[in-house]
């Protein structure tokens, strides 16, 4: 059997209530740490399963997923659960943020995101 994937049954991208703008407090915080910018470097790179994201940032499995869940909470990645053909269900996560730009503008500093859509 294959683990493919065989048919995606649905994305979960933040809810409309959400504030769907982390503060940039929330952005450097994120960013300031090494294994968060491996893990969302992994998913900006293609869509990944945790499996796999451990592995190409080269962190632990519960590392990933804590980074992920992070990521995911802020906006700047969503998930969508994948059925594979073996009838298993994985999560499969994607980066929805395709730049953060921080400005330091008289003695203020500001981080936004861009996403793709």
């Amino acid at each position: 059997m294959s683990a493919h994937p065989h048919s995606i049954e649905a994305k979960h991208p933040r809810t409309s209530t959400e504030d769907t703008s982390p503060s940039t407090a929330e952005l450097l915080d994120l960013f300031g740490n090494e294994y968060t910018r491996k893990v969302f470097a992994a998913v900006a790179e293609r869509p990944r399963g945790g499996r796999a994201v451990a592995e190409a940032a080269d962190v632990s499995r519960p590392t990933a997923y804590r980074r992920l869940n992070e990521l995911r909470d802020a906006g700047l990645v969503e998930t969508e659960m994948v059925v594979s053909e073996d009838g298993h269900h994985r999560e499969r996560f994607e980066a929805v943020a395709d730049g953060v730009s921080i400005s330091i503008d008289d003695g203020s500093i500001d981080a936004t995101v861009s996403h793709s859509d």
